[in-house]
Protein backbone atom coordinates (compact mmCIF):
# COMPACT_ATOMS: atom_id res chain seq x y z
CA UNK A 1 0.00 0.00 0.00
CA UNK A 2 1.87 3.09 -1.17
CA UNK A 3 -0.90 5.69 -1.02
CA UNK A 4 -2.02 7.34 2.18
CA UNK A 5 -5.43 6.44 3.57
CA UNK A 6 -7.34 8.58 6.10
CA UNK A 7 -8.11 6.28 9.03
CA UNK A 8 -8.79 8.49 12.07
CA UNK A 9 -9.19 12.04 13.27
CA UNK A 10 -9.20 13.75 16.63
CA UNK A 11 -9.98 17.23 17.88
CA UNK A 12 -7.66 18.52 20.62
CA UNK A 13 -8.28 21.81 22.47
CA UNK A 14 -5.30 24.16 22.57
CA UNK A 15 -4.50 24.81 26.22
CA UNK A 16 -3.15 28.10 27.54
CA UNK A 17 -0.14 26.18 28.85
CA UNK A 18 0.66 24.88 25.34
CA UNK A 19 1.99 28.31 24.41
CA UNK A 20 5.54 29.53 24.93
CA UNK A 21 7.06 32.95 25.60
CA UNK A 22 6.55 33.89 21.92
CA UNK A 23 2.76 33.61 22.30
CA UNK A 24 2.24 30.56 20.10
CA UNK A 25 2.06 26.82 20.70
CA UNK A 26 5.53 25.47 21.46
CA UNK A 27 7.01 23.17 18.82
CA UNK A 28 7.24 20.23 21.23
CA UNK A 29 3.47 20.33 21.76
CA UNK A 30 2.86 19.47 18.09
CA UNK A 31 4.52 16.12 18.83
CA UNK A 32 2.12 15.71 21.78
CA UNK A 33 -0.83 16.36 19.48
CA UNK A 34 0.41 13.66 17.11
CA UNK A 35 1.08 11.31 20.02
CA UNK A 36 -2.40 11.80 21.47
CA UNK A 37 -3.96 11.16 18.06
CA UNK A 38 -1.90 7.99 17.60
CA UNK A 39 -2.69 6.71 21.13
CA UNK A 40 -6.45 7.36 20.70
CA UNK A 41 -6.32 5.58 17.32
CA UNK A 42 -4.45 2.62 18.86
CA UNK A 43 -7.14 2.49 21.57
CA UNK A 44 -10.08 2.30 19.16
CA UNK A 45 -8.27 -0.51 17.34
CA UNK A 46 -7.80 -2.40 20.61
CA UNK A 47 -4.02 -2.03 20.67
CA UNK A 48 -3.84 -1.60 24.43
CA UNK A 49 -0.50 -1.68 26.25
CA UNK A 50 0.44 -5.23 27.22
CA UNK A 51 4.05 -5.62 28.45
CA UNK A 52 3.59 -9.41 28.41
CA UNK A 53 2.36 -9.49 24.80
CA UNK A 54 2.75 -7.67 21.50
CA UNK A 55 1.89 -4.25 20.16
CA UNK A 56 3.09 -1.16 18.33
CA UNK A 57 5.89 1.22 19.24
CA UNK A 58 7.30 4.13 17.28
CA UNK A 59 10.87 4.11 16.02
CA UNK A 60 10.99 7.66 14.65
CA UNK A 61 8.87 10.79 14.53
CA UNK A 62 9.01 13.95 12.45
CA UNK A 63 7.11 17.20 12.10
CA UNK A 64 7.12 20.11 9.65
CA UNK A 65 5.79 23.37 11.05
CA UNK A 66 3.94 25.51 8.51
CA UNK A 67 1.89 27.96 10.58
CA UNK A 68 1.62 28.87 14.25
CA UNK A 69 -1.18 27.54 16.43
CA UNK A 70 -2.38 30.06 18.99
CA UNK A 71 -4.72 29.93 21.96
CA UNK A 72 -7.72 29.74 21.96
CA UNK A 73 -8.67 27.14 19.43
CA UNK A 74 -8.99 23.47 18.66
CA UNK A 75 -6.55 21.41 16.60
CA UNK A 76 -7.96 18.94 14.08
CA UNK A 77 -5.54 16.03 13.65
CA UNK A 78 -6.14 13.75 10.68
CA UNK A 79 -4.31 10.40 10.83
CA UNK A 80 -3.29 8.66 7.63
CA UNK A 81 -1.65 5.27 7.07
CA UNK A 82 0.93 4.75 4.35
CA UNK A 83 3.17 1.81 3.56
CA UNK A 84 2.67 -1.40 5.53
CA UNK A 85 5.54 -3.85 5.76
CA UNK A 86 6.17 -7.20 7.42
CA UNK A 87 6.28 -5.71 10.92
CA UNK A 88 5.96 -1.95 10.39
CA UNK A 89 3.61 0.72 9.11
CA UNK A 90 3.93 4.42 8.35
CA UNK A 91 1.59 6.96 9.94
CA UNK A 92 1.10 10.58 8.95
CA UNK A 93 -0.79 13.39 10.67
CA UNK A 94 -2.03 16.62 9.17
CA UNK A 95 -2.89 19.34 11.69
CA UNK A 96 -5.29 22.21 11.08
CA UNK A 97 -7.71 24.23 13.19
CA UNK A 98 -11.35 23.19 13.44
CA UNK A 99 -12.31 26.76 12.50
CA UNK A 100 -9.93 26.64 9.48
CA UNK A 101 -9.85 22.96 8.41
CA UNK A 102 -8.59 23.65 4.88
CA UNK A 103 -5.37 25.32 6.06
CA UNK A 104 -2.62 22.91 7.10
CA UNK A 105 -0.69 24.25 10.07
CA UNK A 106 1.70 21.32 10.42
CA UNK A 107 2.23 17.77 9.25
CA UNK A 108 4.33 14.91 10.46
CA UNK A 109 4.26 11.28 11.32
CA UNK A 110 5.92 8.25 12.78
CA UNK A 111 7.05 4.82 11.72
CA UNK A 112 5.46 2.18 13.93
CA UNK A 113 6.86 -1.31 14.46
CA UNK A 114 4.95 -4.27 15.87
CA UNK A 115 6.99 -5.64 18.77
CA UNK A 116 7.05 -8.74 20.92
CA UNK A 117 7.62 -6.95 24.24
CA UNK A 118 9.04 -9.86 26.31
CA UNK A 119 11.53 -10.70 23.50
CA UNK A 120 12.20 -6.98 22.83
CA UNK A 121 12.26 -7.38 19.08
CA UNK A 122 10.01 -6.86 16.09
CA UNK A 123 7.37 -9.41 15.18
CA UNK A 124 5.27 -9.88 12.04
CA UNK A 125 2.07 -7.83 12.02
CA UNK A 126 -0.80 -10.20 12.88
CA UNK A 127 -3.67 -10.34 10.39
CA UNK A 128 -6.07 -8.69 12.87
CA UNK A 129 -3.66 -5.75 13.24
CA UNK A 130 -3.21 -5.36 9.47
CA UNK A 131 -6.96 -5.25 9.02
CA UNK A 132 -7.47 -2.79 11.91
CA UNK A 133 -4.74 -0.46 10.64
CA UNK A 134 -6.35 0.05 7.23
CA UNK A 135 -9.96 0.28 8.48
CA UNK A 136 -11.15 3.91 8.52
CA UNK A 137 -12.54 5.10 11.86
CA UNK A 138 -13.62 8.62 10.90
Amino acid sequence: MSERRLVFQLEIPIRWGDMDAMGHVNNTVYFRYMEQTRIEWFGVMGFLPDPAGQGPIIVNAHCTFERQFEYPGTVLCRMFVGAIGRSSFETFVEMSRTDDPQTRYAHGGAKCVWVDFPKQRSAPLPDFARQAIVTPRV
